[in-house]
C-alpha cells in the first residue's frame, strides 16, 4: 500500500471515528493521527501464519511475514494479534505439537519471533501465542518415550493395559482410546494427538515452564486451546462438576505462575459451549472466555434481521457471569474462528448483513476477535483447510502472497486488500470505521452495558457506559429504514447523532431515523 492511500486511509477512519459519518471521497488529511499513535481500540485480529505473507519465497507464510504487515494491522486499529501455533509440529495447522520450546521453521526461529514482538510493541500490538498443551503429537519425544512402560514419561499420559471399552466416545463424539505400543491411551481429538496427564504433578510443572519460557521472550499472553478438555475428556464427563471443579483448579495454578512473570499476562480460553452457564466457571481463573454463544446468536440474528433473540442471550449470559464471582474478566467476543464456516458464507454473501454483524460485534462490550481476512469479506466452508486459505493482499497473486493451498471459493479480485483499500465503500473500510469508534470512545470500549427494549424486532439498543461517557447504541438490522420514537425520558432532549454509518440517519423532534442496515451512536 502507497503512503498516500495509507495516510488517506486513516484520516478518513479517524474522521468517522470522530463522528463525521461514513463520508465516501472526503479527506480529512489534517486529522491523521502520527505514526507513534497507540490509541487502543482493545480489538485482537486471528492469524494463521502459514496463510499470512510469504518474505522468503517458499509460498508458506512466517513470522517475518507478520511482522512485514504490522503497518496494515495498525492502519485496521488493531490493538493484539493472536497467533495461531508456530511451534514445531508435524501437521499444517500446528495442534499437534513436537516441541514445545522451538518454533516451526517454516515459520522461522525463535529470534524471528522476537523481531515480531518488537516492532509490534512499538506500534502498541500485543502478542499472543496460541498454547496447545491438551494434548501432544504422538510424534512428541514424551510420547515416544511414553509407549514404553517403564519410562519415566509414561504417566504423562493416561494408560490402559487392560483392553478398554474400545467404543466409548470422547466429549467431540469420537472414539476415546486408541491402540499404541503397549496398552492403549486417551486421546480426544484422536489417536495422534494424545491427551497429556494432568493428575501428574511433572506435567503440570511442565506446562507451567513452558509458559514462562515464552513469556520471558516477551510475548504478552496465550489463547489456551481446548481449555475444558484438561479434564473433560469423556462424554460422561461434559456435565459433570468434579471435572469442571478440576479445570479450573489447574487453570487457577497456570495463571497464577505465569503472573509471577508477568502480572499482565493475557490469558483466553477456548471452551466450547452452548449456553453462557458454561463458560462462567472459567471466568475466575483464566480472567477470559470466548463467547461461542454470543458468537453464533450474533450472526443468526444479523441473517434473520431479528435482535428479538440475542437481547434475550446477552441477559442471560451478564446473569450466569455475575453468579461466576466478582473476579474482573473480559468477555472474549468474536464472529468466527479457524474451526468454524467463515461468516461471509453462513450469510451467504450478504455483505450488509456481514456489516450489521460486524457493527454489533464491535460496539459491545469485551475484547472482540477479528479472524483474519474477516474484514475483507473471505468465505470458506468446510473442511477446515478452507477455512484458512490465503490472506488476500493484492487483485493478481504476486511476491509475498501465500501459496500453502489454492482457493476453494474464487471470489476475485474485489476481495483482497488493494481492491478494498481504494474503494470507499468497501467491508475493509466499515472495519476501520467501527473500530476506530471504538479507540476514540472510551464507553464503547469499557463501558457496561444496559439493554434497551425498542418494541420493534429489527432495532438492537442498548446504553454503554463508563462513568466518563455514556453512549446509546442502536442497530437496523432490517433492509427497510425504520423511524424509532424511544419511549418515555429515554433521551434527554440535548442528544445528539454522535457517530453513524449512514450520513441519512438523523435525530430531530425526539425521533430517530434509521436508514436500512444502519447503526448509530447517540449521546
Amino acid at each position: 500500500m502507497s503512503r498516500n492511500r495509507l495516510l488517506k486511509s486513516l484520516a478518513l477512519s479517524t474522521a468517522l471515528a470522530l463522528g463525521a459519518g461514513f463520508l465516501p471521497g472526503v479527506h480529512a488529511a489534517t486529522t491523521v493521527p502520527p505514526a507513534t499513535d497507540t490509541l487502543s481500540s482493545g480489538v485482537y485480529y486471528e492469524i494463521f501464519v502459514r496463510a499470512w505473507y510469504d518474505t522468503n519465497g517458499d509460498g508458506i507464510g512466517d513470522l517475518n511475514g507478520v511482522t512485514a504487515k504490522l503497518d496494515y494491522l495498525k492502519s485496521l486499529g488493531i490493538s493484539g494479534i493472536w497467533l495461531m501455533p508456530i511451534n514445531n509440529s508435524p501437521s499444517y495447522h500446528g495442534y499437534d505439537i513436537t516441541d514445545y520450546y522451538g518454533i516451526n521453521p517454516q515459520y522461522g526461529s525463535v529470534a524471528d519471533l522476537q523481531h515480531l514482538v518488537d516492532e509490534a510493541h512499538k506500534r502498541g500490538i500485543a502478542v499472543t501465542m496460541d498454547m496447545v498443551i491438551n494434548h501432544s503429537s504422538n510424534e512428541h519425544p514424551w510420547f515416544v518415550a511414553a509407549q514404553k512402560a517403564n519410562d519415566l514419561h509414561r504417566n504423562w499420559y493416561t494408560w490402559a493395559t487392560k483392553r478398554p471399552n474400545l467404543d466409548a466416545l470422547s466429549a467431540t463424539d469420537t472414539p476415546i482410546w486408541h491402540a499404541g505400543d503397549d496398552g492403549w491411551y486417551i486421546g480426544v481429538f484422536g489417536g495422534h494427538m494424545p491427551d497429556f496427564n494432568y493428575d501428574n504433578p511433572a506435567v503440570r510443572a511442565e506446562m507451567i515452564k513452558v509458559g514462562q519460557y515464552w513469556l520471558g521472550k516477551g510475548v504478552d499472553g496465550f489463547r489456551l486451546d481446548a481449555a475444558k478438555h484438561i479434564y473433560v475428556d469423556f462424554k460422561s464427563d461434559e456435565h459433570s462438576l468434579e471435572a469442571v471443579q478440576k479445570n479450573a483448579a489447574w487453570w487457577t495454578e497456570y495463571h497464577d505462575a505465569l503472573a509471577k512473570v508477568n502480572p499482565k499476562v493475557t490469558l483466553v480460553g477456548e471452551v466450547s459451549a452452548k449456553s453462557p452457564k458454561e463458560l462462567a466457571p472459567y471466568l475466575k481463573p483464566l480472567g477470559s472466555i470466548f463467547d461461542f454463544p454470543l458468537a453464533e446468536q450474533l450472526i443468526l440474528s444479523a441473517k434473520s434481521e431479528n435482535a428479538t433473540k440475542l437481547e434475550s442471550l446477552l441477559k442471560a449470559t451478564y446473569d450466569a457471569y455475575k453468579l461466576a464471582g466478582d473476579a474482573p474478566f473480559i468477555d472474549s467476543t468474536f464472529l468466527s474462528n479457524h474451526d468454524q464456516e467463515r461468516v461471509m458464507s453462513r450469510l451467504d454473501g450478504n455483505v450488509e448483513h456481514m456489516r450489521v454483524a460486524a457493527a454489533m460485534l464491535l460496539t459491545l462490550p469485551g475484547r472482540p476477535y477479528i479472524y483474519y481476512g474477516e474484514e475483507l469479506g473471505m468465505e470458506g466452508k468446510k473442511p477446515d483447510p478452507n477455512l484458512r486459505e490465503p490472506m488476500r493482499w493484492t487483485r493478481e497473486a504476486g511476491p509475498g502472497e501465500s501459496r500453502w493451498k489454492p482457493s476453494s471459493v474464487n471470489q476475485g479480485q474485489v476481495v483482497s486488500v488493494q481492491a478494498e483499500e481504494d474503494d470507499p465503500n468497501s467491508l475493509l473500510h466499515t472495519y476501520r470505521t467501527l473500530i476506530g469508534w471504538r479507540a476514540h470512545n472510551s464507553a464503547l470500549r469499557d463501558g457496561k452495558l444496559e439493554a434497551v427494549v425498542t418494541g420493534n424486532p429489527h432495532l438492537f439498543a442498548y446504553w454503554r457506559n463508563d462513568g466518563k461517557q455514556r453512549l446509546l447504541v442502536v442497530h437496523n438490522l432490517s433492509g427497510k429504514s425504520v423511524m424509532w420514537k424511544p419511549k418515555g425520558d429515554l433521551l434527554p432532549k440535548e442528544a445528539t447523532v454522535l457517530l453513524t454509518t449512514q450520513t441519512q440517519a438523523s435525530l430531530k423532534d425526539g425521533h430517530l431515523n434509521m436508514p436500512a442496515y444502519s447503526t448509530v451512536v447517540l449521546r
